[in-house]
């Protein structure tokens, strides 16, 4: 885990790295939720509904890439100049896809969800493989 507070920028920035296992979407929500809960003197607090939908994108994010990596994941978090950055880099090839779904499904809403919740939301996949499935939402 780093965690960085810049003066000039006034943003504050965490990255964690999370193994490929069921419970790396629990503790994304978890890191998600503590990160974003601690006071900063020169950034705006996040509001409770705020951290609830970024631990959501989180968990969501991170549920998808180690259902679909090898090796597990990156988890970056960013908070200032109103918004919240969630970013999750893994190693799965192809570019994840929002699906239609339908009332008995039991999953396949997750990503349709983040980009609800997203005032922002990209997709960079760099040559040397893998990608980072960056959602920004509004503070």
């Amino acid at each position: 885990m780093r965690a960085h507070t810049g003066a000039a920028a006034q943003t504050a920035r965490a990255e964690y790295t999370l193994p490929c296992t069921v419970t790396s979407a629990g503790r994304a929500r978890r890191l998600t939720s503590s990160f974003l809960a601690r006071p900063r003197p020169r950034i705006a607090p996040v509001g409770a509904e705020q951290v609830a939908a970024a631990t959501l994108v989180a968990s969501e994010l991170v549920a998808n890439a180690v259902r679909h990596g090898r090796t597990g994941c990156r988890l970056r978090l960013r908070v200032g100049a109103g918004h919240v950055t969630v970013e999750v880099r893994d190693d799965a090839p192809g570019r994840p896809r929002t699906r239609a779904g339908r009332a008995e499904d039991e999953s396949g809403r997750g990503l349709a969800i983040v980009r609800i919740l997203s005032e922002r939301f990209d997709i960079v996949v760099p040559v040397t493989g893998g990608k980072t499935v960056r959602a920004v939402l509004a503070v």
